[in-house]
């Protein structure tokens, strides 16, 4: 059985590297950090294109050995290192970890993850999701929230959000356990030590593991960056994040302490990207997103009874 870590027992070791090129409150470079941390020197990380390749692969200069990968064949390297150490006899020396935004995840990159989980490839998948190609000037991703004002989803003054923003986001973590593997839950940066440990406890499982991490980004969600912890903790509060497990691909353990059920206004008002949604003859946007956010919460309390 795991046991958990606490602020004591954290490990000292760092490998993040100070002064890399990230923007000032990245949530996705705090995420690298802990995952570092708990992982080790002992590690393989396959980081595909994104925010993070320049921020923790060249910039970060990890202390272990580091794969930058195409957007779209993350899933598929992971896979070949696996069946390498394995060839070698050497796999449980090796904590194999991918890292991926949502664009590399959700999108382009889906394929050959949904392919390597198939095949019961043994790795830890974590995904920080930042909700959109932040890299490339913030267009919308199969993850981008609906409502929201991206590169490619524009608000104007003649449609307010009446594009592609209207479109719900995937549920990668339900998606990857309906693969059956045997660990799939969601974590944020604004709860590291729960955010670490489950990262432990996914590397000590022999098989596929997902994390999916939200991880805010203050220049395209639009707060100031000293606010990355606080909107990440409105995002679990108000249930649009909420923190949950799902072992062998049914059993869920919901975090109902933390996911409260604040009201979702209070994370919408927080961020430039949903100001459009704040003018009066909007408020019907607000209302869908609190009834979408309300049926998805229902629907996870139903799954955990079962």
């Amino acid at each position: 059985m795991t046991t958990n870590y606490t602020i004591k027992t954290l490990p000292d070791l760092e490998q993040v590297a100070p002064g890399r090129s990230g923007c000032d409150g990245c949530g996705a470079v705090m995420a690298a950090r802990w995952i570092s941390k708990i992982t080790g020197q002992s590690t393989i990380m396959v980081n595909a294109t994104g925010c993070m390749c320049v921020n923790y692969g060249y910039a970060g200069a990890p202390l272990h050995p580091y794969i930058h990968s195409l957007f779209e064949n993350t899933g598929s390297i992971l896979s070949g290192i696996d069946a390498g150490l394995r060839a070698l006899g050497k796999r449980r020396e090796v904590n194999l970890v991918g890292l991926a935004g949502d664009g590399g995840t959700v999108d382009i990159g889906f394929q050959s993850l949904s392919g390597a989980v198939e095949r019961q490839h043994r790795f830890l998948y974590v995904c920080y999701d930042n909700e959109g190609y932040m890299n490339t000037g913030g267009q919308r991703s199969g993850a981008t929230p609906y409502g929201s004002n991206t590169a490619t989803t524009p608000v104007g003054s003649e449609q307010q959000g009446e594009g592609l923003s209207l479109l719900r986001r995937k549920n990668m973590v339900l998606v990857m356990a309906a693969h059956g593997i045997p660990y799939a839950a969601t974590a944020s940066i604004a709860y590291p030590l729960d955010f670490m440990n489950k990262v432990k406890k996914a590397i000590e499982i022999d098989g596929p593991t997902y994390l999916h991490v939200l991880a805010p980004c203050p220049t395209s969600w639009g707060f100031a960056s000293e606010e990355s912890v606080k909107i990440g903790k409105l995002a679990v509060e108000t249930r649009f994040a909420p923190l949950y497990e799902v072992e062998q691909g049914k059993k869920i353990v919901l975090d109902r302490r933390r996911s409260k059920g604040t009201p979702i206004i209070e994370y919408l008002k927080a961020q430039k990207r949903f100001s459009h949604l704040l003018k009066p003859e909007n408020q019907h946007r607000v209302d869908e997103i609190q009834s979408q956010i309300d049926e998805s919460w229902r629907y996870l309390e139903s799954l955990a009874q079962e």
